[in-house]
């Protein structure tokens, strides 16, 4: 389909990964409508002063050369109504618009997929288990899914490389960023394998540590259940697993070696609160067993249009920085960790409404999460990705028991 150019452009106005996208295809019957009109300046879309000036300075032109620019390094794109856009995708809120990728697409379509997590400083048990495991269930032909980072992640991708099998990591930059650097050596493998690399980030976006969270929200849909191997109470694997049970997702935990193991507070959390614990892959077996629910997804790719489902949700999304601020030319970092290279909101007018809401209630005293959920009217798990960001930039500060106060 040659829609690809218009998605594009959305996300050039909007910003990679807004739910900005959806609202305004609320008022337009495809996204070439949403460019004639928003670019001519005939909607009755309210739009913010830097969405109006930025429908009004970016022309097709702009987008035709960053096609080209992606072709030159080898980065492919897809849109929402690519005949190839990964099904696990279609439904759920705040569906990619556009995804970059590497290798082969095609290698999530129809497959068994199992995301796999956990945290980047893992125990040797965690990592053993994750390359059993993994390797196993590549073997049997499920698709492993990670974010590619150092720890569990590469080491489950891995495991089903080292089996000849396809696995797609999901990053939370561009595609032609060196990070995370120690795995940079592994992508050739990835693709050999006939595996991919994606994101829905343009080429040349830096490591951003607000793209993380956003990006778990993909992790979670495309693996069809989810493994937590090794997460303490704070880790962004949470995240993931948080989200795929919204979705619908069931999910796994590795039981820990020792129940006063901090390091695995996380995966007790989840065992707590109804997670499957994983002892070897004949459960797994048994949820994608033919004629079960899993089995009717598999077969059920087929594109049938853009979904309702994504004009039924007004939460407040985070906003992203627009595509064309990603095109700049980046500056060279040594930095090894996300924490030294990511840019982090500082100022509490630099945050979103939503963030500025949560602040808001904070600001009057220790709040729990429940009560900071049902006060805002969002789910559990975009809640957690707005308090984690939230807390990276050191506004706020976790207490014991999903509580949350100011940071002094």
């Amino acid at each position: 389909m040659d829609e690809v150019k218009y998605w594009l452009w959305l996300t050039m106005v909007f910003g990679a990964g807004s739910s900005r996208i959806w609202e305004a295809l609320e008022h337009f019957e495809t996204p070439q409508e949403a460019y004639e009109k928003l670019s001519a300046g005939e909607t009755s879309l309210k739009l913010k002063d830097t969405e109006t000036r930025s429908a009004k300075s970016i022309k097709m032109s702009d987008v035709m050369n960053h096609m080209r620019k992606c072709a030159e390094k080898g980065v492919n794109i897809i849109c929402y109504s690519s005949p190839n856009y990964p099904h696990q995708l279609r439904n759920i809120k705040n569906s990619p618009a556009v995804i970059y990728f590497k290798g082969n697409i095609n290698c999530l379509c129809g497959t068994k997929t199992v995301t796999a997590v956990g945290t980047r400083k893992a125990t040797g048990y965690a990592l053993y288990a994750a390359e059993r495991i993994c390797g196993e269930l590549a073997r049997k032909g499920y698709v492993i899914v990670s974010g590619f980072a150092v720890g569990v992640d590469i080491e489950a991708s891995l495991s089903a490389v080292s089996k000849h099998r396809p696995t797609a990591c999901v990053f939370g930059c561009g595609l032609d960023t060196d990070y995370p650097r120690e795995n940079f050596r592994y992508r050739e493998a990835v693709l050999k394998s006939g595996g991919v690399l994606l994101s829905e980030y343009p080429p040349g976006t830096p490591p951003y540590s607000m793209n993380f969270p956003r990006r778990n929200r993909i992790l979670a849909a495309l693996g069809m259940i989810t493994i937590v191997f090794q997460a303490d109470e704070k880790s962004g694997s949470l995240i993931t697993a948080n989200l795929a049970a919204e979705q619908g997702r069931d999910v796994f935990c590795l039981p820990p070696p020792d129940i006063f193991e901090s390091s695995f507070s996380g995966n007790i959390m989840l065992l707590k609160d109804g997670a499957y614990a994983l002892y070897d892959t004949e459960y797994i077996d048994e949820l994608f067993k033919e004629g079960g629910a899993i089995d009717t997804e598999l077969h059920e790719t087929d594109y049938q249009g853009i979904s309702s489902f994504q004009t039924e949700s007004k939460d407040v999304i985070p906003e992203t920085v627009p595509v064309t601020e990603y095109l700049k030319p980046q500056k060279n970092s040594d930095e090894k960790t996300e924490e030294k290279i990511s840019a982090v909101p500082e100022k509490l007018e630099n945050l979103t409404e939503l963030q500025r809401n949560i602040v808001e209630i904070i600001r009057k005293g220790s709040v729990h999460a429940d009560v900071l959920a049902i006060e805002l009217s969002v789910d559990a798990g975009e809640l957690f990705v707005e308090l984690t960001e939230l807390e990276m930039a050191g506004i706020i500060k976790s207490l014991p028991g999903k509580m949350f106060e100011m940071n002094a």
